[in-house]
């Protein structure tokens, strides 16, 4: 299955999750930057108010793009322990260091303006545009759980079947259109996978439902 862009995941993620539509105490809860795109869709066609938590991959000290863990807004962070155990310890420190500010940096920027986050009691539809090692998704769960909602659903347009096992040990549900056999990165199952800005961010979360109510 592959994906024209962000949009098109995002309507079809939105009908897999249509048991969910005008459900009271449900919030859609996408990670940046990406998982933006599908939450205001998703959001908007289930009529559930959008947020977001930032989560933050940790990246290998020899490549940044390898994935061995990623923090949650805590500061608390989920281990690939293998790969951990490898790197350099120090250097992993600068690297955790750097990606909590990040994180912090973007918190306040994409949620300036909305009423304090507030989770407790409700169905919570954690949206990104995919997953692969699933560590980042992980420690966003670890984010949400802290606020005692009642349901944790993960929805995914599409991630490896070894990561949709872990997740479905650490969320109520999970939603996955497309499970490939062979999986190498997200973008490979979009056609149209471009960067999206802090400033694209921003504009999604501004876009509210004319009847949301504070969270």
């Amino acid at each position: 299955m592959m994906f024209k862009d962000r949009e098109e995941a995002g309507r079809k993620l939105a009908e897999a999750l249509e048991k969910y539509k005008g459900l009271k105490n449900a919030v859609v809860v996408a990670l940046p930057r990406g998982g933006v795109v599908l939450g205001r869709i998703v959001a908007d066609a289930l009529g559930a108010p959008l947020d977001l938590v930032v989560p933050r991959k940790i990246g290998a000290p020899f490549n940044e793009e390898y994935a061995i863990g990623a923090l949650a807004e805590s500061g608390e962070a989920v281990w690939n322990e293998e790969e951990r155990a490898r790197c350099d310890a120090e250097a992993l420190r600068t690297i955790v260091a750097k990606e909590r500010q990040e994180a912090g940096r973007r918190l306040s920027v994409y949620r300036k303006g909305l009423p304090p986050r507030d989770l407790k009691g409700k169905t919570v539809i954690l949206v990104d545009d995919g997953v692969a090692t699933g560590y980042t998704m992980r420690a966003a769960i670890n984010t949400v759980k802290a606020g005692k909602p009642e349901k944790i659903v993960v929805a995914v347009p599409v991630g490896p079947k070894d990561t949709l096992g872990e997740l479905k040990r650490e969320a109520d549900e999970v939603v996955i259109l497309h499970t490939p056999v062979l999986f190498f990165a997200i973008g490979g199952f979009y056609e149209a996978f471009p960067q999206v800005e802090d400033e694209a961010v921003i504009e999604l979360m501004k876009k509210e439902l004319p009847s949301r109510q504070p969270l």
